[in-house]
């Protein structure tokens, strides 16, 4: 074989490659070459989703109203889903992998979901402008499953449920600031993937840390008087599926008691993983919690809930109460979909069936690509899949902004759809109901095949 030539970027390795093409990782720029291809044949391939984007630009900026779902050269238009199968306007057919970025927990046509929906079309009406019968159902329900929630209200996001949680916490405290987690995402306007966003609300409000480093989150502690409240998600879902340590957690728990902060743990993605919510599974007792996503049974939805006391905050009977709006918060269709979804469907049973088929995903994931530049990061079904140059657990933001290879993860993104799964660009999947082993082994071998083809990219510059 002849010698490996070392290719630098930025004063750091970042390929190698052999000069017989044979062996060796592939240089930067061979890398280039095989994504220029594979985007190529994704362009060839899909000719009406070219021709509905160019369509969209007519009327919308980018031909786009939700960001994350924009993609390289244009984006895939899906026509219709039924059940955990989606179909595009080119008539490809697609093993929805991406489950509407956890929101899709049910799938695009469950039976359960749609006789409540008509039901309650039929027989309450839409948008009664008045109290209805069936969001005291779904509060009760809610307040049930979720110790730590005592009172509940209701919204329509996840966005607008941690605004809300915000809003109790200055209120109860007289304090502005909060603390929050570089990497972490808690909304459209609440955004802290690489710092302050431009559009994050508040700028000068927010205290940020490190997800998962507990020296940094007590000098946080000691070194503000001003701090309202703490707000974390016990996964970073958007952040890289990226798990709480428990400790970390624990420890934001007791140093939120000590200093008086009012503790909010978002649950807008991670309530779906376990029967009572992530704080159910590690023992957590938040001051709020904040939902959303899939529990206005596939509507748009969200929610907050916690200590009576502090949800007094907005009780209309309360002379200091601050005014709650929303046109849609008990929404009958949402409020009958909400409870149809949590009481038939997502049982406690239904579950932990589901999150045990991720675990088992992401376990077999993590099998065949232990060795390579491929780590799988997570928690029961809902996953992420790294491609980072020193292939190492566990993750911190730190590593995917240094460490992150975003041509892996975009050549990784046109296999699985060429393969017809459809999950997200940056690398996430959420399983939704219906979802079988079958299905999972099936990926998991096409997975092992991207691995086979694309070795020498994905082989770690220390190994042998």
């Amino acid at each position: 074989m002849t010698d490996i030539i070392t290719v630098t970027k930025t004063g750091r390795t970042t390929a190698r490659i052999s000069l017989d093409g044979v062996n060796g990782t592939c240089s930067q720029q061979a890398l280039k070459t095989k994504l220029q291809t594979a985007e190529s044949l994704y362009a060839s391939k899909n000719p009406g989703s070219k021709a509905a984007h160019n369509v969209a630009l007519e009327s919308m900026p980018g031909g786009n109203t939700r960001s994350v779902l924009y993609n390289q050269p244009f984006p895939i238009c899906i026509k219709r889903g039924q059940g955990n199968r989606l179909w595009d306007v080119d008539g490809h057919e697609y093993l929805d992998f991406m489950g509407e970025m956890t929101a899709g927990l049910y799938g695009h046509s469950n039976g359960t979901i749609r006789e409540a929906l008509i039901s309650a079309f039929d027989q309450l009406g839409v948008n009664l402008g008045a109290h209805n019968l069936e969001e005291a159902k779904l509060a009760s329900l809610l307040c049930s499953r979720f110790q730590s929630i005592e009172h509940i209200r209701f919204c329509n996001s996840g966005t607008e449920a941690n605004l809300y949680a915000l809003s109790v916490a200055r209120k109860v405290t007289g304090k502005r600031k909060v603390i929050a987690f570089t990497g972490g995402y808690h909304g459209g306007v609440l955004g802290f993937a690489h710092g302050v966003s431009e559009n994050t609300v508040d700028p000068g409000d927010w205290v940020l840390g490190s997800y998962n480093d507990q020296a940094n989150l007590s000098s946080l502690f000691e070194s503000h008087d001003d701090i309202a409240a703490v707000i974390v998600e016990a996964m970073q879902g958007a952040g890289g599926s990226i798990p709480g340590d428990l400790g970390f957690l624990q420890s934001i728990q007791s140093l939120s008691a000590k200093h008086r902060v009012i503790f909010i743990l978002d649950e807008v993605m991670t309530s779906r993983l376990y029967p009572s919510g992530l704080q159910g599974k590690f023992g957590l007792h938040p001051d709020l919690t904040t939902l959303g996503k899939y529990m206005g049974g596939g509507l748009a939805f969200g929610a907050f809930g916690g200590r009576k006391e502090l949800l007094q905050t907005y009780d209309p009977r309360q002379s200091s109460a601050l005014p709650h709006s929303g046109t849609f918060n008990n929404s009958t269709l949402t409020m009958a979909a909400g409870y149809a979804g949590l009481s038939k469907v997502y049982t406690i049973q239904a579950n932990l069936e589901l999150n045990a088929l991720g675990e088992s995903l992401r376990t077999k994931l993590q099998t065949i690509a232990k060795g390579t530049k491929m780590v799988i990061t997570g928690v029961g079904a809902v996953m992420t899949v790294h491609f980072l140059e020193h292939g190492r657990t566990p993750l911190r933001v730190e590593d995917l902004d240094h460490h992150s290879i975003p041509e892996l993860k975009k050549l990784f993104w046109f296999w699985c759809i060429e393969m017809s799964y459809w999950i997200a660009e940056r690398g996430m999947i959420s399983l939704s109901l219906g979802t079988t082993m079958k299905d999972v082994d099936v990926f998991v071998k096409l997975v092992d095949d991207f691995i086979a083809e694309h070795r020498a990219d994905l082989k770690l510059e220390n190994s042998a």
